[in-house]
């Protein structure tokens, strides 16, 4: 791998983007690296707890510049051999050389890791500064996307803005670089957090409309509290749907109200989706398991009524 070379995974894992294909709808769970002792506790809380789901798959995040590196291979890597989950890791390429990258790439392939989701990833400290490129890194997450293929049999996934990257001017330019970054090798998408199911069903009819079917999966977090919204806001990009921001507002003095409508209108969403034809469902947990299991049930008795 030092050299460049195409690693060889041991014992390879099944492809996500062969999934996404063949076994609609999918769906999976997102943690993030622990990063105290009580983080990892409920970190593999949440893990145990959802994995009797049997998801389809499930991603750990990556941390700005690469802060989490060593800890988001290690939990894909105890994933990998200590449960029955399918883990991806999420790569991103900030204060990353080349060889760097490649070395990472490389501890993954070395645990049998396949999946990778890629994403360039916003500057440490402040999300919305200049993106400053390393001098013997990548650009653009299509140099990403490549770098990954070409090191090995990965299934690549890369992201996608139901709004538009905040850094993409409009639409029609963020569309135009989602697709290169398919054609330069992704299997799958999946996207940013949205509260709207018509914002991700502009995105697929855009994208299907430039001629691209790389399948798309809807990521999706529920408000259980009002702080989400501003943080929601903060991670996307994008802003929160008015109308459903006053329904919140009007319950925001009682915090068991305002869990009770997240877990609804996330749920009502879900299943408006599976009704469209979403190729997959990809939720975002904050390493909490009980938001994630009660909107499961919820879709599980919808789909068999």
């Amino acid at each position: 791998m030092a050299l460049g070379l195409p690693s060889v995974l041991p014992n390879p894992q099944p492809a996500i983007g062969e999934l996404v294909r063949d076994c609609q709808p999918t769906f999976s769970f997102e943690f993030m690296p622990p990063k105290t002792e009580q983080g990892e506790r409920q970190l593999w809380q949440a893990i145990r707890e959802l994995e009797p789901l049997r998801p389809s798959f499930v991603s750990i995040t990556y941390g700005a510049g690469g802060s989490t590196r060593d800890t988001t291979v290690a939990v894909t890597e105890r994933i990998a051999t200590e449960t029955t989950l399918l883990p991806m890791a999420h790569l991103t390429a900030v204060n990353h050389s080349v060889a760097e990258l490649r070395h990472v790439i490389g501890r993954l392939a070395g645990v049998g890791v396949r999946n990778v989701l890629v994403v360039r990833g916003d500057p440490p400290g402040d999300p919305t500064g200049e993106w400053i490129p390393h001098p013997d890194g990548v650009h653009y997450a299509e140099d990403l996307v490549r770098l990954v293929r070409h090191s090995g049999d990965f299934s690549v996934g890369v992201a996608a803005f139901p709004y538009r990257h905040p850094r993409s001017p409009d639409v029609d330019t963020d569309t135009e670089y989602f697709i290169r970054k398919c054609r330069a090798g992704a299997d799958f998408a999946i996207t940013q957090m949205f509260f709207d199911a018509d914002e991700y069903l502009r995105l697929r009819d855009r994208v299907a409309a430039a001629g691209c079917d790389t399948p798309i999966l809807a990521g999706v977090m529920p408000v259980t509290r009002i702080g989400t919204i501003e943080r929601s806001v903060q991670l996307s990009g994008a802003p929160f749907p008015p109308a459903l921001a006053a329904r919140f507002e009007r319950v925001a003095d009682d915090p068991e109200a305002v869990r009770r409508l997240g877990i609804e209108q996330t749920s009502e969403m879900c299943l408006r989706l599976l009704d469209e034809g979403v190729p997959g469902i990809h939720f975002i947990t904050f390493n909490r398991s009980t938001a994630t299991r009660e909107i499961w049930q919820n879709l599980r008795v919808g789909a068999e009524t």
